[in-house]
């Protein structure tokens, strides 16, 4: 059963729906209803107050209360949603999350929550389809408890900015969602010929029938990699039954402003290689591939939008495997491009399928080059489960960082020092050391080797190693499992070239 969405002007209390909801606000003065509330608090009147304390009701971030309107209001169940000390876009959209894992019998529901802008409308319709958002497909059937009609509320729901604002956010949602679906995926089931195929067949939806928008994919098999010379790709692959593969997506539309080419790691199973993990921490290395699933449905969402901006996209897909055939280290591997990489650590295996995927992305010539990867658990120490690192030239990190905040993905600058260059460069046989198992920034180490195959184009790495996946449980519109992270923060980056080359 598929949810029904419309965007409509129309009074929350007078609203006929299953479940209306209303966001509260902390205030010095104690909880209040939020903008799009007025009318429920008129219907309420004085008795609110006093019914709210009752209930323990503070306005805390994610707190949920559900409480029959008594005939109070057309629809017979009111739940208020905390948004914390001020209504902006991230505390929407994770309160429009939360209100949707609290209405699991409603077949239609209002959000009454702050949408005064194009913004905020974008921000309530992301948040309630990713807050409902599970993947189910490996499990016994059950009952759909999905709503059938959800009603977002906005005063101005007829003006022009507002009607393609909701419309855009359904795409970006169906994106990210899509891409929390290939990394929940099993990684015996979704190898990267899987992988591919999976690309192939997203690619071939999103380009059918009339007006389709101008995108081609292509799948690069071992054959063809041996021809490219992607011998990180192939290095990494060797270990595996299941042979690597490389997707390419382009989109060229016909008056595009700038050239954007995105390069997202796509390890489907990473058991370590040779320098095999402990097996506590294989049990979520499925989700090793979340950079390429978001490169891959951010491209496919931008191409949906219609966007301006020309993007090519690289997605290196392999699985790194124990075997005797398995890359060694000590190995010395040749990048595309002819640059040697001494390998020292064969659970450092995403760099060197990225390397690859730079060069050929520098060799589209693009304007700006940007990647995605769960690189480093160096990273994860450093910034935790819920930011990311950004690191590479400077004015495109802060273009990233600021899409970042308009997207409401957690983004944090972090430096390659100079160091680090004379440390990628120590191999005593090769080029570079792809590893040089010093303890102390081991992410800007990466960040530093990745460089090397940017041919000095304006670039940006996003390590999202702690915020792809979500081992605890669910929050705002983060839900258990892949999250789908830097898919609109890839969007809004689009977007934000768009209206610089219009400005132009």
């Amino acid at each position: 059963m598929s949810t029904n969405y419309a965007l409509r002007n129309a009074s929350p209390a007078k609203t006929r729906t299953d479940a209306v909801v209303v966001g509260v606000v902390m205030t010095d003065k104690g909880p209040v209803l939020a903008e799009g509330g007025a009318d429920v608090a008129a219907a309420y009147g004085r008795k609110l107050r006093p019914l709210m304390s009752s209930l323990g009701v503070t306005g805390k971030a994610g707190e949920t209360t559900r409480l029959p309107t008594s005939g109070l209001l057309n629809a017979p169940l009111l739940v208020l949603v905390g948004l914390g000390e001020q209504a902006d876009l991230v505390a929407v959209r994770r309160a429009a999350g939360a209100a949707a894992r609290a209405l699991p019998n409603a077949s239609s529901v209002a959000l009454a929550l702050p949408a005064t802008d194009a913004g905020l409308v974008a921000a309530v319709v992301q948040g309630y389809v990713l807050g409902g958002y599970t993947f189910t497909r490996y499990r016994k059937p059950s009952p759909d408890t999905r709503p059938t009609d959800v009603v977002v509320l906005c005063a101005q729901a007829k003006a022009a900015e507002m009607l393609e604002a909701f419309d855009q956010a359904q795409v970006v949602a169906a994106a990210v969602a899509g891409t929390r679906d290939w990394v929940n995926e099993p990684p015996g089931s979704f190898t990267p010929g899987d992988f591919a195929d999976a690309a192939l067949a997203a690619h071939q939806a999103a380009t059918k029938g009339r007006g389709a928008p101008p995108v081609t994919c292509e799948v690069f098999d071992e054959e063809r990699l041996v021809e490219l010379g992607c011998g990180g790709i192939l290095g990494v692959g060797l270990g595996s039954a299941a042979g690597p593969r490389l997707v390419k997506l382009s989109y060229t539309p016909p008056e595009a402003v700038l050239h954007l080419a995105l390069v997202g790691k796509g390890i489907t199973f990473d058991s370590g290689g040779l320098t095999i993990k402990p097996s506590s921490s294989m049990n979520t290395m499925k989700c090793d591939m979340a950079g390429a699933a978001a490169v891959i449905q951010a491209t496919l969402a931008i191409a949906k939008l219609g966007l301006p901006v020309r993007v090519t996209a690289f997605a290196p897909m392999a699985e790194n495997m124990v075997s005797g055939s398995a890359m060694r280290p000590g190995d010395v591997l040749t990048i595309r491009g002819g640059k040697t990489v001494e390998v020292l650590n064969t659970d450092a295996e995403g760099r060197l399928v990225l390397a690859d995927a730079l060069v050929l992305a520098t060799e589209e010539e693009p304007d700006l080059l940007v990647d995605v990867a769960t690189l480093t658990g160096h990273m994860v120490l450093a910034l935790g489960e819920r930011v990311a690192g950004v690191l590479g030239t400077d004015t495109l990190v802060e273009q990233v960082l600021a899409a970042g905040v308009r997207a409401g993905e957690a983004l944090w600058p972090m430096p390659i020092p100079e160091e680090m260059t004379e440390r990628i460069r120590s191999s005593k046989v090769a080029d570079l050391s792809q590893h040089d198992w010093v303890r102390w920034g081991g992410g800007l180490y990466a960040a530093a080797f990745l460089r090397e195959f940017t041919a000095d184009l304006p670039w940006a790495h996003l390590d999202i190693a702690g915020t792809a996946f979500n081992s605890g449980a669910a929050w705002g519109d983060c839900t258990s499992g892949g999250t789908g992270f830097a898919v609109t923060t890839l969007v809004e980056l689009a977007r934000e070239c768009a209206a610089e080359g219009d400005a132009d």
